[in-house]
Parts: structure tokens; C-alpha cells; sequence
């Protein structure tokens, strides 16, 4: 929620200028079950008008649709379903107006919080539908993905894919309240457990020493466990819980001074200069967290390169990230790639590097602008052998896309065009993602040429770290 306070001046020649400055006021609630009827801080915002629409993909709702029902219920509130497929490809313009004629459906009025339940795609996607309806309109937020709970909850950004260019359409539209639930790792698959451990790793390794020993103490069960709501126990869940809150708390304070990302250097950019590119290159898509491990991992030996960290720490860190079965390294992250995506990445931050590692210790960030192509793929090849010599090839578990990422099977995804893709859904446009001509030495310059470089890359830091030079 945001409201302008603005002055309008006149000068002596009858120029006007108009001033203005915009508050923000969003709320983060650690609310867990946040649909057990003993927790009523939800549904007391939806009695004023005794009902609610609830946005909600295809995965979810099958799950969690008997206990929502059953808790707004308890409180006499009429429950209508928008239920969305979910899935990169359905990241479109076509599912952001089907959520806006459900709106219209509804009949929401201006104030009224749109409840939006579910992954990332969901939350950007009906974001953006309420940033857009009636020019501005409210929601809530209940992220249900581990990279929803701790990474994407924390940005007002919302948005979409348009054709082949990755969330080339949005908005920043804060939400009137997140609520935090960690019971929903329960149901997660392991295997997205794994992918949002990433960004823990990501924000530990540059902002947070005390979440890294955590993370190296407890890593592998918290992924096998769900972070302890999954066959675990409170000495599992009740760290996990700790590094969580610590991930989204550290989070907040680098982001919310700069949250339309007018800053250009971030701490949270570790790991986001070469998975941009890298992500969408295989023939399947990489998971992000899988990604950005890599781009981590390699920054890793950049870091150790420079000096910057001692092989103690380096093993230190790929000894946890290869426990809990994230990827180190690819095939295709090669010469080729690190050229392009290195030169594709600048563009985003204003024609400097920006290149976030970890500096001194974990926890601490340095960014770095004077490294030569030449010896970015002399450390790639020291990396490389190294990651061989431990690791083998450094493709961890589960690294590739499911259907439930993309929205299709992946192999559909791979073999077919716009049109078969598309078959049988209107909502599915294969063309949001599918990059034809990605394959053998066109690789890299079809991923960066069909927009996998996201808008992300920019921003600013505030987290007593040396920061980018002026010359």
C-alpha cells in the first residue's frame, strides 16, 4: 500500500514543477499454519466485506483447498476460486487478463485485498493484475515455495514474460501484508526445496555469517527434511526457522532502501552475472537455484583467485553446496558463455562488471570491475578443474526444469514449436521461453538474444562493504 504527498511550485519565468515524495506501508507476518482456524489475523482482514477471491495455481489448490476453505468457512467468508496454471510458460500477458476478468467477475472494489496463494509465477503474475486493475488495487501475498518465502516475498516486483523476453513486463506494487507460513515446505518436492536453498546460500555467503554456520551445520537435513516440517524434529526445524527469518530480515534491510532498483550495486546480485544466461541455455532449462550455484561456485574461485578467501573457506563452501545436491558446473558454462553473459550483464549495470563475491570472510561483500575476459576464463578453467577433480561433472540432483516449472513437459518443451506447444491451451505460449536456434555454438548468443539476462541486475548496497569505485 503507498500514498504521495507532493508540492507544486511556480517559478518567475511560469515554469511549474511538482514534487513528490511516495510512502510505502507493507507488512510481513510470521504466521504458521496461517490457515489453522486458531490463527485468525488473516481472515480479520477479509470481515469487513465477508468474502475473498482467492488466486491460486493448478499444483496448489488440489492440495490446500479443503484446509482454506475450512478456515475462511470458520469465520463466515464466502470463498471464490481463480485457479491458474502454473509454469514459466504460462507467465503471460493471457493469464494476467484472466486473473483481471476474474477481478472484474468478482467485483472487486478499490480497496479490497486480492488473496494470492502459491509460487512465483502466481505472485508476479497476479501482482501485476493488481498493480494494472483500476490503475492500482490491493493484495496479499502467501508465498507456498521456499525461493517464494525467503527471496521473492521480499521485492514489491511484479510482472510477466512477454514473447521471448523474461519478465520484460511489470511494476513495483507492494503488497498490503505477506504472511509467511514455512509449514507449506511440507509438500514441497525436495527438489524445490533444494532450488530456493540456493538463495539462502546466495544471501549467507555475502550478508549473513551467522545464517552461513547454520547453513554448514545443518544443510543436508534441512533440505532432505523440508526444513523439519518433513519427517524432521525441532532440532532441525527450530534452525531452520532461525536461518529463514535471519534470510528474510537480512534480505529486507540490503533491499528497501532501493526497492525500484535504482541503486546498481546489490549484495544480492552474488550469483545473478552469468546464471541469466546460463539458466536458459541447456536444451531443458536449468533450475535457478541451480543456476546461480554455479555462477556462486565459480565466483567462489574468482574470490580465492584474487586472494579475497583461503582454500579452507572455498572447500568449506563447495562442501556444503555438493551435500545438499546443488550444481557446481555445466558443460555449457564455457569460454563462449562467460563472454557473452559477462558483456550481456553490463548493459544492466551501466557498462561496469558489478561482480559480487564474497570478501574476507563469509558474510561480507566486495564488488569488482577490472577483471579482464582473459582472466575470467583463466579462473574458468581452474574452477573447472577443480570442480572434475572432487566433484566429477558438477551437476547436482534434479538440476533441470519439471513440468511443473515450465507448465508442460519438458520434453515438449524442448522438441516442439510455438503452435504444439500451445496445443490444447490458450493460456500456453511457448514462445515466452522457447529459444529456436539454441543449439551447438549458437547456444549462448541465441540465450542472451532472446532476453535471459532479466532486469534484475541493478541496485544499490548498504551493507558496510566496499563498494563499486567511481573511475
Amino acid at each position: 500500500m503507498s500514498d504521495l504527498t507532493a508540492s507544486v511550485k511556480k517559478d518567475s519565468q511560469g515554469s511549474i514543477a511538482v514534487e513528490g515524495y511516495e510512502a510505502l506501508n507493507y507488512n510481513f507476518h510470521y504466521t504458521s499454519p496461517v490457515f489453522d482456524i486458531q490463527h485468525a489475523k488473516l481472515a480479520d482482514i477479509y470481515k469487513r466485506w465477508q468474502r475473498v477471491l482467492i488466486v491460486i495455481d493448478t499444483i496448489v489448490h488440489p492440495i490446500y483447498k479443503e484446509q482454506i476453505e475450512k478456515y475462511f468457512d470458520h469465520y463466515n467468508i464466502a470463498v471464490t476460486w481463480k485457479v491458474i496454471n502454473g509454469g514459466e510458460l504460462h507467465k503471460t500477458m493471457d493469464t494476467m487478463l484472466d486473473i483481471v476478468d476474474a477481478m472484474d467477475s468478482f467485483g472487486i472494489v478499490r480497496t479490497e485485498p486480492t488473496l494470492v496463494v502459491g509460487g512465483g509465477l502466481v505472485t508476479d503474475v497476479s501482482g501485476y493484475a493488481c498493480a494494472s486493475y483500476r490503475r492500482t488495487s490491493n493484495f496479499i501475498r502467501v508465498p507456498t515455495t521456499l525461493i517464494g518465502l525467503i527471496d521473492a516475498s521480499v521485492s514489491i516486483k511484479v510482472g510477466l514474460n512477454h514473447k521471448k523476453l523474461k519478465n520484460r513486463l511489470g511494476a513495483y506494487h507492494a503488497p498490503l501484508h505477506t504472511f509467511l507460513d514455512f509449514s507449506f515446505l511440507k509438500t514441497l518436492p525436495v527438489g524445490q526445496v533444494r532450488n530456493g536453498f540456493a538463495e539462502l546460500v546466495k544471501i549467507a555467503s555475502v550478508g549473513d555469517k551467522a545464517v552461513w554456520d547454520l547453513l554448514v551445520k545443518h544443510g543436508k537435513e534441512l533440505v532432505e527434511t523440508g526444513f523439519g516440517y518433513r519427517d524432521g524434529s525441532d532440532a532441525v526445524r527450530a534452525p531452520g526457522t532461525e536461518i529463514c527469518h535471519r534470510g528474510i530480515e537480512t534480505m529486507l534491510e540490503l533491499e528497501t532502501p532501493n526497492l525500484h532498483e535504482l541503486g546498481l550495486d546489490r549484495v544480492i546480485a552474488f550469483g545473478h552475472t552469468w546464471s541469466p544466461t546460463l539458466e536458459l541455455t541447456p536444451r531443458i532449462p536449468l533450475r535457478h537455484g541451480h543456476a546461480i550455484t554455479i555462477d556462486m561456485a565459480y565466483s567462489i574461485t574468482l574470490a580465492l583467485s584474487r586472494g579475497l578467501i583461503n582454500e579452507a573457506q572455498r572447500d568449506e563452501w563447495f562442501t556444503l553446496v555438493s551435500s545438499v545436491g546443488l550444481s557446481m558446473d555445466h558443460e555449457l558454462f564455457d569460454d563462449e558463455l562467460i563472454a557473452v553473459a559477462t558483456d550481456a550483464i553490463k548493459k544492466t549495470r551501466d557498462g561496469k562488471q558489478r561482480f559480487a563475491i564474497p570478501n574476507g570472510e563469509f558474510g561480507k561483500c566486495i564488488f569488482l570491475n577490472d577483471v579482464s575476459i582473459e582472466e575470467l576464463q583463466s579462473v574458468l578453467k581452474i574452477h573447472k578443474e577443480f570442480v572434475k577433480s572432487r566433484y566429477g561433472s558438477g551437476v547436482g540432483k534434479e538440476a533441470y526444469v519439471d513440468a511443473g516449472d515450465l507448465g508442460v513437459e519438458p520434453e515438449a518443451y524442448a522438441k516442439s514449436d510455438k503452435k504444439s506447444v500451445a496445443a490444447g491451451d490458450s493460456c500456453c505460449t511457448g514462445e515466452s521461453l522457447k529459444r529456436k536456434g539454441i543449439n551447438g555454438n549458437d547456444t549462448k548468443a541465441a540465450a542472451v538474444a532472446a532476453g535471459a539476462v532479466p532486469v534484475d541486475g541493478t541496485g544499490t548496497v548498504t551493507n558496510g562493504v566496499t563498494g563499486t569505485s567511481q573511475d
